[in-house]
C-alpha cells in the first residue's frame, strides 16, 4: 500500500477506481463501499484508491477546536490497507482546496491517478459549493470517459451509521455501541510516557498514554478493554480523566494491564474501550481507591473473558 500526502505528489501508472471521502474512523458504512470497491477493482485488473483529507473539512469550514478525530491520517490509511486499498491519498484541505471547481479536480484524478470509475455514497458532493453531486460527475464522466457508481448508505437500528454519531456515543462513553457502528472496538493509540507514579505507588501501575490531543476520547470513566503492545495483547482496565482523588487536572488515558510487569516507556500502545464500568470518582482516601480498583479489575476481567 503507498500512502501519500497530495494528490500532486501522485503518479499512478496503472488504472484505477477512486472513491473520496473523509472516512474519519473508517466504519461498517464506509467499509461496505470499500469492500466494494477493492474486490471490483482487484477483479478487474484496477488499483483500489482511496482519497481522503485532512484536516477534516468541518474542521476547517466551521473551525473547530478540540477533539474532533475518529482516526489519525496515519490510523485511518491503516485500517484502508486492511481492507485491500492499494494506495491511500491523504489531501490537505484548505481554503484554496475548498474553492477548486468539481470538474477541476475530476482532471486532476484522471490525469494523477489514472481513475476509470469513480464510486461514491448517494448523498456524495464535491469541489466548490459541493457542485460535484452525483449527476454533475455523471456528466463529466460521459463526456471524460469514466463511469460513476453510486452506493446506497447502509443503515444500523433504524438510522445511518455515519462518524458523527460514532463520535457522540464514544464521548457519552457508549462503547458498546460505537463498536457495534465501527465493527471493531474504538481505540486511540500513543507513546507511554513516565506521569506521577502515584499506580505504582498504590500496587496498580499504569501506562500514562499520551494520545494525540485532536482524537475524541471516551467520557470519564473506568473502561474495560484491551491493550496492544505490537503483536501482543493484554486485558486492561483504563481511567480516562482527572483523577480527581489526586486533585488533578489534565485529562489522561492510563490503562492497568492485567498480568503484566515490564517497562515499555517510549513504546507505542494501543488502548481500546469495549465497556465503560463506571464513571470517574472521587475517593476519600487511597484505601477507598484501592479497593474499588480491585473490584474494577474483577468485574472487568469477568466481562473481557466473555467476548
Amino acid at each position: 500500500m503507498t500512502h501519500v500526502y497530495d494528490l500532486a505528489d501522485v503518479n499512478l501508472h496503472e488504472r484505477s477506481i477512486v472513491t473520496i471521502g473523509v472516512f474519519d474512523g473508517v466504519h461498517r458504512g464506509h467499509q461496505y463501499l470499500i469492500k466494494k470497491l477493492v474486490e471490483e477493482a482487484h477483479s478487474s485488473g484496477r488499483l483500489a484508491v482511496v482519497l481522503t483529507f485532512f484536516p477534516h473539512p468541518d474542521v476547517v469550514l466551521r473551525g473547530l477546536q478540540g477533539r474532533y478525530y475518529l482516526t489519525s491520517p496515519e490510523q485511518k490509511a491503516g485500517l484502508l490497507t486492511d481492507l485491500g486499498v492499494d494506495c491511500v491519498i491523504t489531501h490537505p484541505f484548505n481554503d484554496t482546496v475548498r474553492q477548486v471547481r468539481a470538474a477541476d479536480f475530476v482532471d486532476q484524478l484522471l490525469s494523477k491517478a489514472k481513475m476509470s470509475a469513480l464510486w461514491v455514497g448517494s448523498d456524495f458532493a464535491m469541489g466548490y459549493k459541493r457542485e460535484g453531486n452525483v449527476p454533475f460527475l455523471r456528466e463529466q464522466g460521459a463526456q471524460k470517459d469514466f463511469s460513476v457508481h453510486d452506493i446506497d448508505l447502509i443503515e444500523a437500528q433504524g438510522g445511518v451509521i455515519s462518524s458523527s454519531v460514532i463520535r457522540q456515543a464514544v464521548q457519552f462513553g457508549e462503547m458498546e455501541q460505537a463498536r457495534e457502528w465501527l465493527g471493531r472496538p474504538y481505540s486511540v493509540t500513543g507513546e507511554v510516557i513516565h506521569g506521577e507514579k502515584r499506580g505504582r505507588q498504590i500496587g496498580y501501575p499504569t501506562a500514562n498514554t499520551a494520545v494525540w490531543d485532536e482524537l475524541v476520547l471516551p467520557a470519564n470513566g473506568i473502561y474495560a478493554g484491551w491493550a496492544h503492545l505490537g503483536n501482543e495483547r493484554f486485558m486492561a482496565m483504563t481511567n480516562v480523566g482527572v483523577r480527581p482523588t489526586f486533585d488533578g487536572k489534565n485529562i489522561t488515558v492510563e490503562p492497568y494491564l492485567l498480568d503484566f510487569n515490564r517497562d515499555i516507556y517510549g513504546q507505542q500502545l494501543e488502548v481500546s474501550f469495549e465497556k465503560r464500568l463506571r464513571p470517574e470518582a472521587k475517593f476519600d482516601n487511597l484505601q477507598e481507591l484501592i479497593d474499588q480498583i480491585g473490584r474494577d479489575v474483577e468485574v472487568g476481567r469477568a466481562y473481557l473473558e466473555t467476548l
